[in-house]
C-alpha cells in the first residue's frame, strides 16, 4: 500500500453511490418509493410527501429516522417496502471486486440500509461473500450516520481500532464522525450537491471520484514502486 495507508487492516465501505457508480441512480428509485410511502401514510399528496421526505432527511439524517421521531413508523415496513426496486440498472465489477479483495485486512459495509437490499445489491454486483462483516441500519439500533453512535456501534459490533480503518463515502458530512473517532477518511466527490454539503477539508484525508480507479490504482502504485 502507499506509505500513508500501510497502517490500514479494517476498510470499511459506505454501500449506495460507492459499491456501485452514482451513474446509476438506485436513489431515484428509493426516492420514488419513499414519496408514495409518505404520500400513502400520512395521507398527503405526493408534492408535500417529498417536501416532507427532504426535511426528515436533512434533520434526522434519514427519512426512516423522521417519520419514526414524528410519526412512530415501524422500520421494518418502511424498509422492506422502500427498497424494493429494480436492480437492473446495476453490472458486475470484477475490477472492484478483485481491487478489494487484495487489500491487506478485513473489508467492511456501513450503510444506513437494511442488510436484505445490501446484500442484493452487492449480490448484482458480483460483490458477494466478499465482505468480512455488515454493520447496517439495524445494527446500529436504527441510528443513521452521521450521528456519533452509529460509528460507535459499528466499532464496538466489530472490534476494530479506529486509528487502523479506512472509511469511504460518498456523502461529506458522514465523514466528520469518522475522521473525529481516528479513521482515515475518502470521500468519493460524485458532484451531486447534496453529498457535498457540510464538506470540510478538515475531516476529508483523501478526495476521489470513483471508487473503481482508486482502489485498482492503489494497487498499481504498488507494483510500480521500485524494488
Amino acid at each position: 500500500m502507499p506509505p500513508e495507508l500501510s497502517h490500514i487492516d479494517h476498510w470499511i465501505f459506505d454501500l449506495d453511490n460507492v459499491l456501485y457508480p452514482v451513474e446509476c441512480d438506485l436513489f431515484a428509485l428509493i426516492d420514488v418509493k419513499m414519496g408514495e410511502y409518505i404520500a400513502q401514510t400520512l395521507e398527503c399528496d405526493l408534492v408535500e410527501a417529498r417536501k416532507i421526505q427532504k426535511a426528515f432527511f436533512h434533520d434526522h439524517g434519514t427519512t426512516l429516522a423522521g417519520l419514526m421521531h414524528h410519526h412512530g413508523t415501524d422500520p421494518a415496513d418502511f424498509l422492506e417496502f422502500v427498497h424494493d426496486i429494480d436492480m437492473d440498472r446495476l453490472a458486475p465489477a470484477p475490477l472492484v471486486r478483485d481491487a478489494i479483495a487484495a487489500l491487506p485486512g478485513e473489508k467492511l459495509v456501513f450503510t444506513n440500509a437494511d442488510r436484505p437490499y445490501a446484500l442484493k445489491v452487492l449480490e448484482r454486483r458480483g460483490l458477494d461473500g466478499l465482505f468480512h462483516q455488515m454493520h447496517d441500519i439495524l445494527d446500529t439500533g436504527l441510528v443513521p450516520k452521521p450521528q456519533t453512535a452509529a460509528y460507535e456501534s459499528l466499532i464496538a459490533a466489530t472490534g476494530i481500532d479506529p486509528t487502523r480503518a479506512l472509511f469511504v463515502e460518498d456523502m461529506a458530512r458522514n465523514l466528520r464522525p469518522a475522521k473525529d473517532l481516528g479513521m482515515t477518511t475518502v470521500w468519493i466527490n460524485t458532484g451531486a450537491e447534496w453529498a457535498g454539503r457540510e464538506h470540510d477539508p478538515a475531516y476529508i484525508d483523501h478526495e476521489i471520484t470513483d471508487l473503481e480507479s482508486w482502489v485498482t490504482g492503489l494497487h498499481k502504485e504498488k507494483e510500480e514502486t521500485p524494488t
